[in-house]
């Protein structure tokens, strides 16, 4: 089974949405893609039950596999870090949950995709960070990075972190993606060559701002072996 594990430069450089476009590529090519988000924070509540934007979005875009309760297991409705998220329910982050949730995927795939909360050193538990998950699960560091001024350092030092923290874990490489208009930003046509130039990181992709699919041809299992 392939995979790989998402991980973030920093919040809000659109994850989600990248892992959905691999999700929607790979079913599109007959295979039976699954969605892990290990813990989601910021739920939105809907009577009694926690709705997981981010799984839901992930699971939509993989054909709807599975059960949804079991794309994100741990669900919190404060937008915090979710051991932060989980105190103010009087509750913690399960640790064990974070990393044995994924076998109900492994079982039922082809290609598993899971996607962490924030940057590598962005906290999951009282004890651990996504660094720490990723190299638990073992699957190869697929890192989003917003394309835009200040994102070669942002990502050599996403690169610099992965290896110091989890050092046999393999990078597959590096996706940018435009999470705005950025008109007057010349270096989101540079960044890509750039990036290349400064690190061993293959940058497998570049998303336009509003792109709905990956037009670069990408072999996601010889990336997710």
């Amino acid at each position: 089974m392939g995979g790989l594990f998402l991980t973030g430069t920093n919040t809000g450089v659109g994850k989600t949405y990248v892992g959905a476009m691999i999700a929607r590529a790979l079913v599109n090519a007959g295979q039976c893609v699954g969605v892990y988000k290990p813990v989601e924070s910021g739920c939105q509540r809907e009577g009694a039950a926690l709705i997981a934007a981010d799984a839901q979005e992930l699971w939509d875009a993989a054909g709807r596999p599975g059960e949804l309760s079991c794309v994100c297991p741990q669900r919190f409705e404060a937008a915090l870090a979710p051991p932060q998220a989980a105190a103010l329910e009087s509750k913690t982050v399960d640790r064990d949950l974070l990393r044995s949730g994924l076998g109900y995927w492994q079982l039922r795939s082809d290609f598993v995709l899971v996607e962490g909360a924030g940057g590598l050193m962005s906290p999951l538990s009282d004890k651990d960070y996504n660094a720490n998950l990723a190299a638990d699960l073992d699957l190869p560091l697929l890192i989003v990075a917003a394309n835009e001024l200040g994102v070669i350092n942002a990502t050599l030092q996403t690169i610099i972190t992965a290896r110091a923290v989890a050092s046999d874990l393999p990078i597959a490489g590096v996706i940018l993606n435009q999470t705005a208009e950025h008109a007057d930003d010349i270096s989101v046509s540079r960044n890509a060559a750039e990036l290349r130039d400064r690190c061993d990181v293959p940058v497998l992709a570049t998303v336009e701002f509003g792109q709905q699919q990956l037009s670069d041809e990408v072999d996601w299992f010889a990336v997710g072996e």
